[in-house]
């Protein structure tokens, strides 16, 4: 069922973007920054505490490696992970540096779900609007269907797949704090970019600011 809903969240993104006939939907500044606040919230409720059940200097160093980490891999998908993508390509092939940095990062993001429902929820909110945006930018790039729906597919396994080696690989139990604070960081840089850059000149207007609100809150009763 975790992988249903996972691979789901990135249908849902697909079919919202063939719908939509306008290029910059109203809705999607507020849908990032509603992902963007419950990501967050979910990672500061869930997923942080636990690792800091005993405190350690490591665990801040492997957070602080998660964040430089998504750094680098911005710098290959152009920052679609937090809702930009800005690829030129006269050939329209494969985006092959995009699919890559896209899917580390979403195997890593499938770590921490495993018995963590908030956290399932969290990625889930965080895929829709990543997948309008893919989509968005496939079809205003003129990529052929085929491209667009084969990149959508195997970036919608990526996830599901992290859970499934997490789960079946006993000897990652060992890291399960290393690897969740490497994750950890991966969120807190994309969910913190997404705030910041979800409205121009770096500036909340109300609908955004009740969106974000709206989220933690939510992201804290679950």
């Amino acid at each position: 069922m975790v992988y249903i809903l996972l691979i789901a969240s990135v249908l849902i993104g697909y079919i919202i973007a063939v719908s939509i006939k306008t290029k910059e939907p109203a809705f999607l500044p507020i849908l990032l920054a509603f992902s963007g606040s419950f990501l967050l919230s979910t990672t500061l409720f869930e997923l942080l505490p636990e690792v800091f059940t005993t405190p350690s200097k490591k665990i801040g160093l492997f957070i602080m490696g998660g964040i430089l980490l998504q750094i680098i891999l911005d710098f290959f998908s152009k920052g679609a992970e937090h809702g930009h993508v800005h690829i030129h390509s006269e050939k329209k092939a494969f985006p092959w540096l995009l699919f890559i940095s896209l899917s580390i990062h979403a195997l890593l993001e499938g770590h921490p779900i495993t018995g963590h429902d908030a956290m399932l929820w969290g990625v889930i909110v965080h895929k829709i609007p990543i997948a309008i945006i893919l989509s968005l930018f496939f079809k205003r790039a003129a990529f052929s269907s085929t491209t667009t729906i084969l990149f959508l597919f195997l970036f919608a396994l990526m996830t599901p797949l992290g859970s499934w080696i997490t789960s079946e690989t006993s000897s990652l139990s060992r890291y399960q704090q290393e690897i969740n604070a490497i994750v950890i960081g991966i969120f807190l840089h994309v969910s913190t970019t997404i705030l910041f850059e979800s409205s121009k000149n770096h500036s909340f207007n109300f609908s955004k600011m009740t969106a974000v609100i709206i989220a933690a809150v939510i992201a804290y009763f679950i």
